[in-house]
């Protein structure tokens, strides 16, 4: 497949996947290795979450400077800010210490990736139906310990194919959040998360890094970009009204026909 093209499709696979609970690095891990592609240090899958990522502060700017104004005058405002952080920081700890073999271990497994996008997805049909009557409908005035306990169920996520939207989200329903307010909280907390993965990882791997492919890089990032921005958009009004057994399904078909080619040696 021409070189553009794959970027575009990567591109396009990052920005539809990043922040819905199918898990976006199980997905470009998949299309990586079917499609034989591979960036030197991993600049191509990084430089394009960012894409996503700056995606996703545009669409929050107006809100995030509201609520950083307010902090310095309103107690509710910084608590919002701590809850956030509080969820940020098992990711923290957890991701130094086990940084390496996720990236050398786990990150090479297909077989792991689809395995999980089926059992993820199988989770998700159940606590979309069992979760408890919602008790939280603001994903800012969440109380602390929820939100840390959110935190470290984010954590699960640095398994490929789990996806940390979805073990965030789950974690939430599971502990009385409501299903918008599930989201919004998870997107919120991709902030400082995906922010710090991605400035860690081009850290790591600054000595091997490669802008060689810089028109395909450009390529992968504008797409995510553009498609996340819609997806955000879209998916908060989407799961407020139909909740999230689409997800599900979206990764227990994509996991099982991963899973049906690895087995027939593709």
């Amino acid at each position: 497949m021409d070189n553009t093209l794959t970027a575009a499709l990567l591109g396009l696979l990052e920005g539809l996947t990043e922040f819905i609970p199918v898990s976006s690095t199980g997905h470009l891990l998949l299309a990586g290795h079917f499609l034989g592609f591979e960036s030197e240090g991993k600049t191509f899958e990084v430089v394009i979450q960012l894409g996503a990522i700056l995606a996703l502060t545009s669409v929050y700017a107006a809100m995030l400077g509201r609520l950083f104004l307010r902090a310095r005058h309103e107690e509710a405002a910084r608590k919002s800010i701590v809850s956030v952080l509080l969820a940020f920081l098992p990711a923290v700890f957890i991701g130094l210490l086990a940084h390496d073999f996720i990236k050398t271990v786990l990150f090479e497994t297909p077989m792991l990736v689809a395995v999980m996008l089926i059992l993820g997805g199988f989770v998700l049909l159940a606590v979309d139906r069992i979760a408890p009557e919602p008790r939280h409908f603001d994903a800012l005035a969440l109380p602390f310990g929820k939100s840390l306990a959110i935190g470290f169920c984010q954590c699960l996520a640095m398994v490929p194919g789990v996806s940390r939207s979805g073990a965030t989200i789950v974690g939430a329903l599971l502990m009385g959040v409501e299903k918008r307010a599930a989201a919004e909280f998870s997107f919120l907390l991709s902030l400082p998360t995906m922010g710090a993965a991605v400035a860690y990882d081009l850290f790591k791997n600054r000595d091997v890094l490669d802008f060689a492919a810089v028109w395909d890089i450009a390529i992968g990032f504008g797409v995510a970009f553009l498609t996340a921005v819609l997806v955000v958009r879209w998916v908060l009004n989407y799961v407020g009204r139909h909740g999230y057994a689409v997800f599900g399904w979206w990764r227990i078909i994509v996991g099982f026909a991963a899973l049906a080619a690895l087995l027939l040696g593709f």
